[in-house]
């Protein structure tokens, strides 16, 4: 129980982090294709926090050296595409069907929610792996 409350606090950090990375941009630009890069930006950032608190805090894993590193991070990366695909999914969908930016956000929010279950399972079996 206390891991799922632990992933469910730094999920929320991470969320919180990608949807403020897209605001932030949304603020700062909101010329062609601007909630389309808000999308990349807010997910590049989200997907950096995720890994380093999910590294830390979930698997406690430790990395033998940089390029280790950078293979695990390669990895946890391409975990992330099938989970990014429902984000977005979501995100998209309710930018389509509300036209509003808070209803964006909520269908990120819940698109997130839905792909960190399943990453987390995806990092458990494959990325972090115990040895």
């Amino acid at each position: 129980m206390k891991l799922a409350i632990t992933y469910a606090i730094l999920a929320l950090i991470a969320t919180v982090t990608n949807i403020g990375a897209q605001d932030g941009l949304l603020r700062l630009y909101s010329g062609p294709y601007a909630v389309p890069l808000s999308i990349l930006v807010g997910t590049a950032v989200g997907l950096v926090v995720k890994y380093l608190l999910d590294k830390r805090y979930i698997f406690h894993f430790r990395a033998h050296n940089a390029a280790h590193d950078g293979q695990t991070f390669v990895l946890y990366t391409i975990m992330g595409l099938l989970t990014t695909a429902i984000f977005w999914g979501f995100e998209w969908g309710f930018h389509l069907a509300f036209e509003s930016k808070e209803m964006r956000y909520l269908g990120g929010v819940i698109g997130l929610a839905i792909g960190y279950w399943i990453k987390y399972h995806l990092d458990k079996k494959y990325v972090f792996r115990q040895k």
